[in-house]
């Protein structure tokens, strides 16, 4: 059956192009010529099956040019760790670049001093609690008084002028209670003091970190306020980078933008805070970022260099198609487009690129099915078909 398609698509050929040239001799040969060739064409397109091939959908996709600002790598905290009390230091149980865990231990000042200021405190406080019984005791005995006496007042045993002064005593002796009392309280907060003070000649880590410098060695002598270490948390890192103000109209708190530290790994950052200064030197304003790691080559350090991608601006929607859809042709593009299950070639105009994707100027329309596997020995209007479609 197909040869006698091809036998008879061959006859209709011969009779156009013999009609062709009666009819317009060397030009009507040369139509003829071109009828053939066309003719051929189509006949060969129909015996060759359909080709298999993989699309993608032309689709609108956000745009946003980056250009790159270096940054460097802070810690969220760090700070010097100071001495609490005054005394000498007795121990140092950390170094440089010791990684210490919060609650650590990093020095022991000599506590004897207020080993003994809380040894009078505590003998204070049971002083202070003993006069305290003795002020109840006196109270009960001047309350007995005043009921005795009450029980006696409209008798001739006594007179008025001593009830009288029984219940001016009872009062003195509630007035002593209550001075018993402050003193008692206040000889506890002493003693709470001296506890605190003495817990204080241990010197422990606030967080969780890194010693990177240390400011005194055993035996010197420390003030309050004097650092002991410098401490660093490694391990809660964030991006600060100085961002031209003309750029910070594409940044918004959340924004998830490329990275790259100096090592040449790739990450993203996440916009947090960008800080309300402005630099009156570079006109640009601190940006903060919280990193989102990937595998590094080695470990991190503060300062260490960092590149952000900034937007150049607000992102706009642009039409794209993907890389593998573009086939180039000279100085054209050409992308085929399936249509009816036949694959149509458009001449396209492109743009920037949007990662693996090129934003189209002119030659597509949103929704349509670009070639992205398969296309390199397409023809026009040859057929295809898709495992997408078929499934």
């Amino acid at each position: 059956m197909p040869r006698c398609v091809s036998e008879l698509s061959e006859c209709h050929m011969r009779l156009a192009t013999l009609r062709a040239i009666k009819l317009g001799g060397a030009a009507g040969a040369r139509a003829g010529l071109l009828a053939i060739a066309a003719a051929a064409s189509a006949a060969t397109l129909a015996q060759v099956p359909p080709a298999l091939v993989r699309v993608d959908e032309v689709r609108m996709e956000p745009l946003s040019q980056t250009v790159p600002v270096l940054g460097r790598l802070v810690a969220r905290q760090s700070g010097d760790v100071a001495v609490r009390v005054d005394g000498p230091v007795e121990q140092l149980f950390v170094d440089v670049g010791d990684r210490i865990d919060e609650g650590q231990l990093i020095a022991l000042l000599n506590a004897v001093i207020l080993t003994v200021e809380r040894d009078i405190a505590a003998a204070r406080l049971a002083e202070a609690e003993a006069n305290l019984g003795t002020r109840k005791a006196e109270l009960g005995l001047a309350a007995q008084e005043v009921t005795r006496l009450e029980r006696l007042k409209h008798s001739a045993a006594t007179s008025r002028a001593a009830y009288d002064d029984a219940r001016q005593a009872q009062v003195i002796a509630v007035a002593r209670v209550n001075e018993a009392q402050a003193a008692m309280a206040s000889a506890a907060a002493g003693l709470a003091r001296a506890e605190l003070d003495l817990g204080y000649t241990e010197v422990r880590a606030p967080y969780s970190g890194v010693v990177v410098q240390r400011y005194t060695e055993v035996g010197s002598y420390l003030n309050t306020g004097d650092d002991v270490v410098r401490l660093v948390a490694d391990e809660a890192l964030e991006v600060e980078a100085d961002v031209p103000f003309e750029r910070l109209a594409g940044l918004r708190p959340g924004d998830e933008l490329a990275m790259e530290l100096d090592d040449g790994t790739t990450h993203s950052a996440v916009v947090r805070a960008i800080v309300p200064q402005e630099s009156n030197l570079t006109r640009t304003r601190r940006v903060r970022f919280v990193p989102r790691f990937n595998d590094t080559l080695g470990p991190l350090a503060i300062n260490q260099n960092t590149v952000v991608h900034v937007p150049v601006g607000v992102a706009r929607e642009v039409l794209s198609v993907h890389k593998d859809a573009v086939i180039k042709r000279g100085e054209s593009n050409i992308v085929y487009v399936v249509v009816d299950e036949t694959a149509q070639p458009r001449s396209v105009r492109l743009g920037e690129a949007v990662g693996n994707r090129f934003e189209v100027l002119e030659g597509l329309h949103a929704g349509d099915l670009a070639v992205v596997r398969g296309n390199e020995r397409l023809q026009p209007n040859q057929k295809v078909r898709r495992p997408e479609a078929s499934s």
